[in-house]
């Protein structure tokens, strides 16, 4: 039997391994990480040198190196037959040629001083290598038990490290490649693509060629069991499919949550996997926790069927890190699942509450009067004609015209919508029709049109009555199908629009007193949903305010649970003369001020404004009532309502709905005067 031999290898300021010669095999030292002996060293050439066995003793050979390899102080060239002793260098690692590993260390821990150690008269001494040193080493030896060599809590590549001679430390170069394995693993759309990622990242650097990522499934409940976990990927480059981990070392890593790695398994069954005839396959493993907060939910496993291929300490490390790295990426794809399944819940749940309506609306109520507006919406939905929507301030009558075109042929398009109250009469030309550059000062640039803007789509124009009658036949042209011109333009402009208009005045009356011009509002007036006040459909007051307790909850974070009787009988009661909108500001501000659980009537702000229709006499009851003439009426609703806006006769005369002219000519006839 030919003699023991081994190269001791130094990297730094620290032994970093033992390598066990055998005889009949060729040791390839390099940078590659298919060599025997990998260094992890920038002066190392991929291949840098070989040993092996001539003529009964070992030699060595530089295999055409960038830098070569020195043995003493003496630069290889040709064979180099090994002696005890002999230091060889290869960039800034050191491997000792020796054939009693006792021989290789001295107190002082030098690699210089085996040179005066090893003698032919030497006699042999005994180890004595520090505790921290000690931890690095490994020996491979075929008749040595099994041990775990390595264990790690915590990686010190998510830590800062030392600089090398070269400025760039190999935690800082293995740091790098974790981030950019962490970019990917962020994007990965599910766990199978991310586990993917995971094996392909950890197959590029470390020295193995089989591994897996499992994890317990998502509803796992219990003790966590070896035999729980599920296998989400895997991948193997030797001639054998991946073999699972087994539930010994599964169980320990659990357990102990430490990283493990074990070399020389291939006489302990506990550690190593076999294949279909029994036989181990693994020679060396690593096995990591997944984990997250203290919790293990699952594991990476990656071992090494070939055993020229040794995983060392920098590997664990490494493969701890990633394990890490994988745990915050498997958590977000869970969160990232719940959040698309309750979406998914709540949008089929607003489909199902839809369907139930027969038409998809935002509106809210189960009274007689909404479900007959619901009707309405879908037969005004299926055709094409112009929509007159006419109701009280706040009931809701854009949500009526986004319901009519949500329900349309033209639901794929736009939806356009223009308060025609907010804006003079030549600004309300400019954004109906668009204007061209320099077509009035401030005119900088050409401007499309809300008609333009809403081609093959829906335009709504609330508060139609406000229009002023010029634009008002220019606007029936539009209607009537003629193409129109913009403000300052010459080129005729033709679209395809659906109008719905909207209003809360009385146009019957504004077209008999001149204000409204009859033939527009027959042709707005093709179809007429009338939206209800909310004080006539009073079964609705109690959900509507629920709704938007709810969604004041959620958009303040308070957990209000709801309304006290009193209050809510006094929700009931209440006219609404602002109708939904007032609900609305009421509920919103009783949330914001509520101190305790629930809404009690000292957070209802209630105004005490008469609703719209109603009269002076109407306030005297019926008891009370007593004949009087129109005249009087008039006289003393123009009195209160002049007192009311301390005589601002513009904003009494938009009160009473008439001309300011108008207003003036009553005063004279009514011969008032400011008290």
């Amino acid at each position: 039997m030919s003699q023991s031999a081994y190269l001791v290898i130094r990297e730094g300021s620290k032994w970093s391994d033992v390598f066990r010669l055998v005889s009949g095999q060729s040791i390839i030292i390099g940078r590659a990480p298919t060599n025997q002996i990998v260094l992890k060293d920038e002066r190392c050439s991929r291949n840098h040198a070989e040993v092996f066995m001539s003529g009964g003793e070992w030699t060595l050979r530089d295999l055409d190196s960038r830098n070569g390899t020195i043995v003493g102080t003496e630069k290889v060239r040709g064979d180099w037959p090994l002696k005890p002793g002999e230091i060889i260098r290869i960039g800034r690692t050191q491997l000792v040629f020796v054939h009693r590993l006792s021989d290789a260390f001295t107190s002082s821990g030098d690699a210089s001083s085996v040179i005066r150690r090893i003698s032919p008269e030497a006699p042999p001494a005994e180890p004595a290598v520090a505790d921290d040193e000690l931890d690095e080493l490994d020996v491979l030896s075929t008749c040595e038990p099994t041990t775990i060599t390595h264990r790690r809590v915590k990686t010190r590549f998510l830590a800062p490290g030392e600089e090398e001679v070269s400025g760039v430390s190999k935690i800082g170069r293995a740091a790098a490649k974790l981030c950019r394995l962490a970019f990917e693993l962020a994007k990965a759309p599910d766990l199978a693509a991310m586990a993917d990622l995971t094996l392909a990242g950890l197959t590029e650097e470390i020295q193995a060629d089989a591994g897996a990522l499992l994890l317990f499934p998502a509803n796992h409940q219990g003790e966590p069991r070896g035999e729980d976990l599920e296998i989400v990927a895997s991948r193997s480059s030797s001639a054998h499919r991946y073999h699972r981990v087994s539930n010994f070392l599964a169980m320990t890593v659990m357990r102990e949550g430490e990283a493990v790695l074990a070399r020389n398994v291939v006489d302990d069954s506990t550690l190593g996997s076999r294949d279909s005839q029994g036989d181990i396959l693994a020679t060396s493993v690593i096995c990591a926790p997944v984990r997250r907060g203290g919790e293990v939910f699952g594991l990476i496993h990656l071992y090494s069927t070939d055993r020229s291929i040794v995983p060392d300490p920098d590997d664990l490390e490494f493969t701890l890190a990633v394990a890490d790295t994988v745990a915050v990426a498997v958590e977000n794809i869970f969160r990232r699942q719940e959040l698309a399944e309750n979406l998914t819940r709540v949008r089929t749940e607003n489909v199902e509450l839809r369907e139930r309506l027969g038409v998809r609306s935002d509106i809210i109520g189960h009274s007689q009067a909404i479900r007959q507006v619901t009707e309405e919406i879908a037969r005004a939905a299926s055709s094409n004609s112009t929509v007159l929507i006419r109701g009280e301030s706040g009931v809701g009558k854009e949500l009526v015209a986004c319901g009519i075109h949500y329900n349309s042929l033209r639901k794929d398009n736009v939806f356009v919508c223009l308060n025609c109250a907010a804006l003079s009469a030549d600004l309300l030309a400019s954004e109906l029709f668009g204007h061209e550059r320099g077509a009035f000062t401030g005119a900088t640039d050409r401007k499309i049109g809300k008609f333009e803007a809403a081609h093959k789509g829906t335009l709504m124009l609330d508060e139609i009555g406000e229009m002023s009658p010029g634009l008002q036949a220019k606007f029936l042209r539009v209607l009537e199908g003629h193409p129109f011109e913009r403000v300052g333009g010459t080129k005729p402009v033709k679209v395809d629009v659906r109008v719905i208009a909207a209003t809360n005045r009385d146009l019957e009356r504004d077209v008999a007193d001149g204000r409204f011009r009859r033939d527009l509002y027959f042709r707005l007036r093709v179809l007429e949903i009338v939206v209800p006040a909310l004080r006539k459909r009073k079964e609705d007051i109690s959900l509507l305010a629920d709704f938007f307790l709810q969604k004041f909850n959620a958009e303040t974070g308070r957990r209000i649970k709801g309304f006290t009787t009193d209050a809510m009988d006094q929700l009931q009661k209440y006219l609404w003369p602002g109708n939904v909108r007032e609900l609305k500001n009421v509920v919103e501000r009783a949330v914001v001020l509520c101190r305790g659980r629930e809404i009690g009537i000292e957070y209802l702000l209630l105004t005490k404004l008469a609703t719209a229709g109603d009269t002076e006499m109407s306030s005297l009851g019926a008891n009370k009532f007593r004949p009087v003439s129109l005249n009087d009426v008039e006289l003393r609703h123009i009195s209160n309502t002049l007192n009311h806006t301390g005589w601002n006769k513009s904003k009494a005369a938009g009160i009473l709905g008439i001309e300011r002219s108008t207003l003036d000519r009553k005063i004279r006839r009514y011969q008032l005067e400011q008290a």
